[in-house]
């Protein structure tokens, strides 16, 4: 959610052509208006204003879900005013809850038997689930070393240096160290060697990711496993596993059901997925699984009554919108696993094609790998010319395509990228012009100069005192997205 700041200029007024038929006075920008406003009104006003935002189906940087059937869409309205919470006035939005989270428990293969039961909890996204698995994670190493008689004051968390922002937010929020491993030129997912290697007394866990944001492609939960397993037998530590599924955990499944990475491993005590990323619901919904009621303190969860029977909770919000909730498991009924595994493979075919049509254009190096989420991460060979990614992804904004262009972390900020995410509702047709209008910005960038003249590269080398060539491409990579935050507005998101 961004942040925003209050205006300094509250009197500024909002003017609008179409409104006028209903309003004449301009209305302000920033301030409550005294009077009310027709319906009719107030719905051109923001409708003008809205269609200066970008397309959802061509916006390829995010992994949200933006499209859904037309039936899921009307179930969506019909309980956009039911509050989840209140789960004895809405008992069957309550089990339907629960039968999600029992279908992604059985889909993540977590054990139930007799004496053994997953748990788990609905929330509005990923980064609320990472919150409440890294919470229970802190509580039980906390308890742990409570009876140990040991300091509990400086509990961390290993993770590859290419997690998602919300592990940051995390560690920050609630005061326990990250340790990243940083990457390398080539591999740009944690290294469960060097990731074990940093796990001490303090480490609540290890989290890794199936599915990076940067590449989509999967950590190696297995070889992390059997790592940290022996590490544990030699330290007597209980280090556990966290696997931030986030944006795979509905893609290996149905890809590639071989691939152990989920609750067969037993470090892997708790999982977390985005029901509106590849879930196929729109955004606001998310889930956290724990392999057994143990893994989640008890003291963790509120039993509350005021609303009529004990209700209890584990959540950082209270109220929540019933309708995704809903959304979700209309999903997994009407489409079933032959429904998502078909999708799925769609969605691979369909980055094949682009993958293809990229790579034929010859100035391309492909970063990310055939294996992980439907995306298609791809660097310039040569920008010895001047011109970037930056420049690249600027330009597309012209045809409609949102496709980000970003630096990877370290020890690779040197390479810089453009990421394509493939969902569902990105056919071969639009890969296709796609591919063209890349091929039209490609010849716009070669008859003009590029941003940085050879002329401020060369002064860039001076300055750097005579660095290399690519010490060179580094500078000038990071003066072009100096230029591009300029123009980008502040936010934290």
């Amino acid at each position: 959610m961004v942040i925003t700041t209050t205006a300094s200029d509250p009197e500024e007024h909002l003017h609008n052509t179409f409104a006028s038929r209903y309003v004449r006075a301009s209305l302000p920008r920033f301030r409550m208006w005294d009077k009310s406003i027709p319906r009719e009104a107030a719905y051109q006003i923001i409708s003008d204003e809205l269609m200066l935002d970008g397309n959802p189906r061509l916006n390829l940087a995010s992994f949200v879900t933006t499209w859904m059937e037309p039936e899921c869409d009307s179930l969506i309205m019909s309980s956009l005013n039911k509050n989840y919470v209140d789960m004895d006035e809405y008992p069957v939005t309550t089990e339907l809850q629960n039968r999600c989270v029992n279908m992604i428990a059985h889909l993540f293969h977590a054990p139930v038997g007799e004496n053994e039961a997953a748990v788990g909890v609905s929330t509005v996204g990923s980064s609320e689930a990472i919150m409440l698995a890294g919470l229970a994670f802190k509580r039980k190493w906390q308890a742990k070393r409570k009876a140990q008689g040991k300091p509990c004051d400086k509990p961390n968390i290993v993770t590859g240096a290419n997690v998602q922002v919300c592990w940051e937010k995390f560690a920050r929020y609630f005061e326990v160290e990250l340790k990243e491993v940083n990457l390398k030129e080539g591999h740009y997912i944690m290294d469960p060697v060097k990731a074990v290697n940093m796990v001490d007394e303090n480490t609540i866990c290890v989290a890794a990711i199936l599915g990076s944001t940067l590449t989509g492609e999967f950590e190696d939960v297995k070889l992390l496993n059997e790592l940290l397993t022996k590490k544990n037998k030699e330290t007597g530590w209980e280090t556990p596993i966290h696997v931030d599924a986030a944006s795979g955990g509905f893609i290996a499944p149905f890809l590639y059901p071989d691939l152990e990475w989920d609750f067969r491993l037993p470090l892997v005590k708790s999982i977390n997925v985005s029901g509106h990323k590849y879930g196929l619901v729109y955004a606001g919904v998310g889930w956290v699984v724990w392999r057994s009621k143990d893994d989640l303190p008890e003291e963790l969860i509120f039993h509350i009554n005021y609303l009529g029977s004990d209700q209890p909770t584990f959540t950082l919000n209270f109220s929540k919108g019933a309708s995704q909730i809903i959304a979700q498991y209309y999903q997994f009924i009407r489409l079933g696993f032959e429904g998502y595994k078909n999708i799925m493979e769609n969605c691979m075919e369909n980055t094949r094609v682009l993958k293809q049509g990229i790579e034929k254009m010859g100035r391309f190096e492909i970063v990310s790998k055939d294996v992980g989420v439907p995306l298609l991460a791809f660097a310039l060979k040569d920008s010895s010319n001047g011109h970037t990614v930056y420049e690249i992804s600027g330009s597309l904004r012209r045809f409609g395509w949102i496709i980000p262009a970003y630096s990877m972390p370290p020890d690779a900020e040197h390479v810089a990228v453009l990421r394509i995410v493939i969902r569902e509702d990105f056919s071969q047709s639009l890969a296709e012009r796609l591919i063209s209008d890349i091929e039209k910005v490609l010849k716009e960038m070669d008859a003009s100069p590029g941003r940085v003249s050879p002329e401020e590269k060369q002064k860039v080398g001076e300055q750097c005192g005579q660095k290399s060539a690519r010490e060179t491409e580094e500078e000038v990579t990071r003066q072009w997205r100096r230029f591009v935050d300029g123009r980008k507005t502040g936010g934290v998101c």
